[in-house]
Parts: structure tokens; C-alpha cells; sequence
């Protein structure tokens, strides 16, 4: 029985730190973890279809200084010399971060957390702004981004159908390392184990609140949402 609940806490530690890890491969792909930077005054635009916001709008918009912001479009325009990337690329490219399993349905729930206004398409202000909360957002707003990528249907809460997507995808996507081994009702149990942690007033719906303070009741969880704090 403690065996099982350590398992099922895990998960929930092991999802935030899979959110953080992917991001921080996605910078180490793109180059911009070890790429030396320049001295150049504002964002290189040149042979691109979408033309992102100037250095000062991005700066107040972010926790990114205007030097960080020029690398990491550097890397990014690198990546997707368009200026964007639909799913199809993203899933590509995330595929590459576990090529022990099948990243293709958790990439496609990220790629909408991404997505904020439902284009199709992330560009690069999506980008940081989204790897802005992941690497140097408060708690708070961390926790509120992990919210918003649980939250499929972005109806201001999570119900148990979008969770137990959620849990299946992980699994998918760790393959042949996920511990312990996967059994036909595990996503399930630990479907189960999460609304009984977080589901607080027991109406079966998890809500923002309710998300956010079981997270921070949770050392595990808030250890795992400071570990990529400095990665660039």
C-alpha cells in the first residue's frame, strides 16, 4: 500500500519535471544552452514569414534579459526558419527528447498549452513566454501553467476523462522505462489517487485553487518546480 502511494505521488512529480526537462531539451536542441552570445542590438529578422515583437516588448513581457532573448532566437529561428511551428514540426521535434516511447499525444497536449490563442501555430512570443513561467515564473504561476495543460478543454477545470488522457500520455511517451510497469488499470489508479488529493470539496473536479494548493502542499512537487531555475 505505501509502495503504491509513493508510485502515485511520483507521477505527479514525474509530470512537472517532464514539462520542465522538455523545455530545457527543447533550449539545448535549439542550441541555446551552450551557444556563445553576440553583441548584436535587436532580433535578427531577416528570410522569415513572422516577424516577432521588438526586444523591449519581449523584456517586460518575460523574465528573459534582451542578450537571453536574442539566443534563444537565435536558436529558434534555427529550428523554424518560418518564425513558426505547427504540431506536426512540434511533435517532431519533441519526439527526439524520448525515443524510448510515443511522445505524440503528450506533444499535442503541450503544443495547446503553447498555443494560447488557438491558431494552429506556436511563434517565438509564445515560445518564451511560455519557457518565461517554466524557468523563472513564481510558484504560483507554474502552477497555474501546469493547470492550463491538464485543463484539455480549457473549461477552467480538471475532470477525470482529461486527466486520465494526461496519465496515458506520460505513459505512452516513457515507454519501455516507465516504473513500475504498466498494467491495464494503472492510469486509473493513479486517475484516482489525483482526485483524491486534489479534488478538495469532493465534487469531482479539480479547480484551479484546488490545484495549486494541494501542489504546494507537496515538497516533492515544489522541489521539482525549482529544479531548472538557471539553466540558462
Amino acid at each position: 500500500m505505501e509502495r503504491e502511494k509513493q508510485s502515485e505521488n511520483s507521477l505527479q512529480t514525474i509530470a512537472i519535471i517532464l514539462l520542465c526537462c522538455g523545455a530545457v531539451k527543447m533550449l539545448h536542441l535549439l542550441g541555446v544552452i551552450s551557444v556563445e552570445d553576440k553583441d548584436d542590438d535587436d532580433l535578427e529578422m531577416t528570410m522569415v514569414c513572422h516577424r516577432p515583437e521588438g526586444l523591449d516588448q519581449l523584456e517586460a513581457l518575460t523574465n528573459f534579459s534582451k542578450r537571453e532573448l536574442q539566443v534563444l532566437y537565435r536558436g529558434f529561428k534555427n529550428e523554424c526558419p518560418s518564425g513558426v511551428v505547427n504540431e506536426e514540426t512540434f511533435k517532431q521535434i519533441y519526439s527526439q527528447f524520448f525515443p524510448q516511447g510515443d511522445a505524440s499525444t503528450y506533444a499535442h497536449y503541450l503544443f495547446n498549452a503553447f498555443d494560447t490563442t488557438q491558431s494552429g501555430s506556436i511563434k517565438f512570443e509564445d515560445f518564451v513566454t511560455a519557457l518565461s513561467t517554466l524557468l523563472r515564473g513564481s510558484i504560483t504561476e507554474k502552477l497555474q501553467w501546469t493547470f492550463n495543460l491538464y485543463d484539455i478543454n480549457r473549461d477552467g477545470y480538471i475532470n477525470k476523462e482529461e486527466m486520465t488522457g494526461i496519465v496515458r500520455a506520460i505513459y505512452d511517451m516513457m515507454g519501455k522505462y516507465t516504473y513500475p510497469a504498466l498494467k491495464t488499470d494503472a492510469p486509473k489508479q493513479h486517475v484516482d489517487a489525483f482526485f483524491q488529493k486534489m479534488d478538495k470539496n469532493r465534487d469531482g473536479v479539480v479547480t484551479l485553487d484546488e490545484f495549486i494548493l494541494s501542489c504546494q502542499e507537496d515538497e516533492n512537487i515544489m522541489r521539482s518546480l525549482q529544479l531548472f531555475e538557471n539553466v540558462i
